[in-house]
C-alpha cells in the first residue's frame, strides 16, 4: 500500500512539471508571433492601408482616368481626313487648317478640340465616339459629323469653294496706284435693318480670297474721300473670278496763293463741298490733296480770318492742281489783309446811323 501511493504521487509530479514546460513553449511562440506582425500593422497604419500586412509600395492612392493605355479593350481609330473644292476635282495639298471638336460643350460652353493639323491631308489617332471635323481653306470652309471606330477611316470634305481676285484702274485704263486702293467684301443679302455682313476687310488689290462660292458685295475705294465703286461679284466653285473695277476719279491738290502760280499760304483751313452743298472732306494746311470722285465742287479756303471760294470740275483720270487765289475773298469790297492793320473793337457809324440829341423842352 505505501509503495503504490508513492507511484501515484511520482506520476502527478511528471505530469505536472510537463504541463508547465508546455504552457512555457506556448508563450514564447506567441510572443514570437506578435514580434513579427508588429511591424507590418505599424507601416500599414502609416499608409492607411486596410488590411494589416499588405504592403502597398509602388501603387497610387487614386487611379488614373481611363484611356487608351490603361484600357486593354479599346482601340484607337486612325481618320485620314482629305479635302476638295469640288466634288470632282483634286485634293487640296497645301493651305488647309484642320480642327477636330467633341461634340458635346464643355464646362465653358465651347467645344472641346481634339485635335488640330495644318497643310493638305491629315491623319488623327482618335478614341472611338463621333466628332465633329471642320476644315477651312482661307475664308472658305466646311464642317462633318464623323463617327470613328476601331477601324482605320478615310473621309473627304467637299468645301464647294472657289477664288477671288481684284483690281481697278481709272477711266483710259490708267492703273491705280496699289497704295490708295482697297477692296471690302460683304455678304450679299442684308438684314432687317439694311447692313450687310462682313466677310473680309481691307483686301489688298491683286489678293486671291478663297471664299465659298456665291454672290459677294464687294465695295471698292479709291483714296479716303468719295471715290468709292460697289458691285456684286459671283465666285464660283473652282474657279478663280478675277474681278477690274473702273473708277471715275483724279487726285487734286488745292492751295491757297496771293497770285497764279505763287506760294502756298500755310495755315490755311479747307471744306470741300458738292455743288448741292454737302461737306466731302476737311482738313488743315498748306497744300490739301486728296482724291474725288468726278463732278462739280465748290471749295472754301479760311486763313486769318479771311474766306475765299472757288468752284471747280474734276475729270475722271484727270490729276491737277487747284489754286484758290486770295483776290475771290466772298467779302466782296473788303480790302485784303496784310497783317499791319492796328487793332480795334469799335467801328465808326455815319451821322444818319446816329440820332441827334433832342433839345430839352421847357
Amino acid at each position: 500500500m505505501p509503495c503504490r501511493l508513492r507511484l501515484e504521487n511520482a506520476t502527478a509530479l511528471r505530469f505536472m512539471a510537463s504541463m508547465k514546460i508546455v504552457a512555457r513553449l506556448f508563450m514564447t511562440a506567441v510572443a514570437a508571433i506578435l514580434f513579427a506582425v508588429a511591424p507590418a500593422i505599424v507601416h500599414g497604419q502609416e499608409l492607411g492601408n486596410p488590411l494589416p500586412g499588405l504592403s502597398l509600395d509602388g501603387l497610387n492612392t487614386y487611379a488614373p482616368p481611363p484611356t487608351l493605355d490603361n484600357m486593354p479593350g479599346v482601340t484607337a481609330g486612325t481618320l485620314t481626313l482629305a479635302a476638295q473644292l469640288t466634288t470632282d476635282g483634286p485634293e487640296i495639298t497645301r493651305g488647309l487648317t484642320w480642327r477636330v471638336f467633341s461634340p458635346t460643350p464643355g464646362d465653358d460652353g465651347k467645344l472641346p478640340l481634339r485635335g488640330s493639323a495644318q497643310g493638305g491631308t491629315a491623319t488623327f489617332d482618335l478614341e472611338p465616339g463621333s466628332y465633329l471635323v471642320h476644315a477651312a481653306f482661307g475664308r472658305a470652309g466646311a464642317t462633318k459629323r464623323i463617327t470613328v471606330g476601331a477601324d482605320n477611316k478615310r473621309e473627304t470634305l467637299v468645301l464647294d469653294a472657289g477664288g477671288l481676285k481684284l483690281d481697278a484702274m481709272l477711266s483710259g485704263g490708267v492703273r491705280i496706284p496699289p497704295g490708295k486702293l482697297k477692296f471690302t467684301i460683304y455678304e450679299a443679302s442684308e438684314n432687317d435693318e439694311g447692313e450687310r455682313a462682313l466677310v473680309v476687310p481691307d483686301v489688298k488689290p491683286n489678293t486671291v480670297v478663297r471664299l465659298n462660292a456665291g454672290t459677294y458685295h464687294v465695295v471698292s475705294q479709291y483714296g479716303n474721300v468719295n471715290a468709292v465703286i460697289r458691285s456684286d461679284i459671283r465666285v464660283e466653285a473652282g474657279k478663280l473670278t478675277e474681278a477690274l473695277v473702273e473708277h471715275k476719279a483724279a487726285q487734286i491738290t488745292m492751295k491757297l496763293v496771293r497770285e497764279k502760280n505763287g506760294e502756298a499760304i500755310a495755315d490755311t483751313s479747307w471744306s470741300v463741298l458738292t455743288d448741292s452743298g454737302d461737306i466731302v472732306k476737311e482738313t488743315v494746311g498748306a497744300f490739301a490733296s486728296m482724291v474725288l470722285a468726278e463732278g462739280k465742287y465748290s471749295i472754301v479756303a479760311k486763313n486769318r480770318d479771311r474766306i475765299y471760294q472757288r468752284e471747280f470740275q474734276v475729270d475722271a483720270g484727270r490729276n491737277e492742281d487747284v489754286e484758290v487765289i486770295t483776290e475771290t475773298d466772298i467779302a466782296a469790297g473788303k480790302p485784303e489783309l496784310t497783317g499791319e492793320e492796328p487793332f480795334t473793337d469799335t467801328m465808326p457809324l455815319s451821322s444818319e446811323e446816329f440820332p441827334a440829341e433832342e433839345e430839352p423842352v421847357e
